[in-house]
């Protein structure tokens, strides 16, 4: 495991938009879909990071505070499933289900979509205002795992500009990047 930071892609960058498969639904998702709403949070995950494994329960806290306020949630796995199989889209549909995240999680089997957002690192998250111009990039909180005082995990950073956005105000100018493993990038 190598603890990556994330690469803090430019604010007021546009979302770039995609269509890839809802590992729950199978469906088909476009970012498109979701214009008419106040914010989308991308979130860059998979099932076999520590970093991951130890944010689940606030992802799940952060959808129920704020399902109905319009902000659309959505998770993509871009490891490489076949040099990662706990990362393949029958585990992150599990992985899912078993928190209860009832937004898309997305594979992004071709790994283009992490590179269009020049996603490094799991966790890691974009989040976009209603015009769909990066507002916020960086880490849910102060929070990690196996640490020998470990900070509460509170999503205070990522709720802070969740609330900024919903309020039509910029989030704070300082962010701090996410930590987490690498993506798994295919050779």
């Amino acid at each position: 495991m190598a603890l990556t930071p994330s690469t803090m892609l430019p604010l007021g960058t546009p979302a770039p938009d995609f269509t890839l498969p809802d590992t729950v639904t199978g469906s088909a998702i476009t970012l498109s879909t979701y214009a008419a709403g106040k914010a989308v949070l991308i979130q860059f995950l998979c099932a076999h990071c520590p970093y991951v494994k130890h944010i689940e329960p606030e992802l799940t806290r952060l959808a129920n505070d704020y399902a109905g306020k319009g902000v659309a949630f959505l998770a993509i796995g871009s490891n490489d499933a076949a040099a990662y199989p706990d990362d393949a889209p029958a585990k992150l549909a599990h992985q899912a289900r078993t928190f209860g995240w009832d937004y898309p999680y997305l594979y992004d089997e071709t790994q283009a979509v992490a590179r269009a957002y020049k996603a490094a690192c799991t966790p890691d998250f974009f989040l976009f205002d209603r015009e769909h111009k990066l507002a916020y990039r960086g880490r849910l909180d102060g929070s990690r795992p196996r640490v020998e005082k470990p900070e509460p995990l509170t999503g205070a950073d990522l709720r802070a500009a969740l609330d900024s956005v919903l309020a039509g105000k910029a989030p704070a100018a300082e962010q701090l990047p996410s930590l987490g493993c690498n993506i798994k990038w295919r050779e």
